[in-house]
């Protein structure tokens, strides 16, 4: 439930470039740690996805959008938009909105969490963020006006 709003099904990927200062997951920056994504993985991922009362997925890591993860994060967005339209998708970045708004991978988001975790900047009183200079996006609704449309503030 810290992860987005309801309860979510999370993957979380390993491999990111950011390395932010006071990360809470430095173990998932090394893209070759962590457990293999398989066929079987993933239909276990669908079948917590068909419960009634799971709203939807988050992606987190890591970094979803890290170069050799975007393309499987991307084809596997598809595959849930496809198979559980009504469930929500999320995604954490380090990237920010300017950047992941060009990325094939916009158009099957709901909410983007984006940019760097900075310290400096924690918040504890923020919700789905660590820091303040982290949005919660709604993405269709940002695309669609061509501004930035917040989730929350």
């Amino acid at each position: 439930m810290r992860n987005g709003d309801g309860l979510r099904v999370v993957l979380w990927v390993s491999g990111c470039s950011h390395y932010c200062s006071e990360c809470q997951n430095p173990v998932t920056w090394d893209p070759n740690d962590g457990l293999v994504f398989t066929e079987k993985e993933k239909e276990e991922l669908f079948t917590e996805l068909d419960k009634p009362y799971v709203s939807g997925i988050t992606f987190s890591g890591g970094d979803p959008l890290y170069s050799m993860n975007e393309p499987a994060v991307l084809e596997l967005a598809k595959e849930i938009r496809e198979r559980f339209p009504q469930k929500t998708i999320w995604l954490y970045t380090g990237y920010e909105w300017e950047y992941v708004k060009r990325r094939e991978i916009a158009k099957y988001l709901d909410v983007l969490v984006d940019g760097p975790y900075r310290k400096e900047l924690r918040d504890t009183q923020l919700y789905w963020r660590g820091s303040a200079n982290q949005r919660v996006i709604r993405v269709q609704e940002s695309l669609a006006s061509g501004t930035v449309v917040l989730h929350c503030k």
